[in-house]
């Protein structure tokens, strides 16, 4: 394989069937036209380059072990090769590798950042309806919303920094958005 031609010569089919024959060569041609990639997807999931990395190195050891169920019949190999990238990441987020706890110190900030001009809340002109929404909220459920929104939190991430159970911040927030559309139509 040659490793210096373009992308678009690049054979990712034949790759996988010599990754299945045992081909050291072939997985480091697919690593080198994709990790770059893979790894970009896997952040946007993560949102942490080390867990990004980590599911990369993963997807590459699945990829070499299962080179040979690769079916093209069900997709390209770079859809295929994808999957394995966006579901192990998706599994890392379910089983709370993302979920970083922080201290009462940290929460007490996030808190008191609603009084603050750091509040999103703070930015909406003062008679916006969504602003008038936002604050017929209960706080803590509000607070949940605008971390979703906001700073792009996912469930997980909000239940660990707030301490919460995970299904009660789902609850809030499904809550949250069926409140604020009520009061908003």
């Amino acid at each position: 394989m040659d490793h210096g031609a373009p992308d678009d010569a690049f054979d990712a089919r034949a790759a996988l069937r010599a990754c299945a024959d045992g081909d050291q060569a072939a997985l480091r041609a697919l690593y080198d036209r994709e990790a770059g990639r893979m790894i970009a997807v896997a952040l946007r999931i993560l949102r942490r380059r080390d867990l990004a990395e980590d599911v990369v190195q993963d997807a590459f050891v699945r990829i070499w072990r299962q080179a040979g169920l690769y079916n093209a019949a069900l997709g390209s190999p770079r859809a295929w090769i994808y999957t394995i990238v966006r579901n192990l990441s998706l599994n890392h987020l379910r089983d709370g590798a993302r979920e970083d706890l922080v201290d009462d110190q940290r929460l007490t900030e996030l808190s008191d950042a609603q009084l603050t001009g750091d509040d999103p809340l703070a930015r909406l002109a003062d008679g916006s309806a969504l602003r008038r929404c936002l604050e017929g909220l209960e706080p803590q459920r509000r607070l949940s919303l605008l971390l979703a929104y906001t700073e792009g939190l996912t469930h997980g991430e909000i239940a660990g920094r707030l301490g919460l159970p995970l299904g009660t911040v789902k609850a809030w927030i499904r809550r949250s958005l069926l409140a604020l559309r009520e009061c908003m139509a």
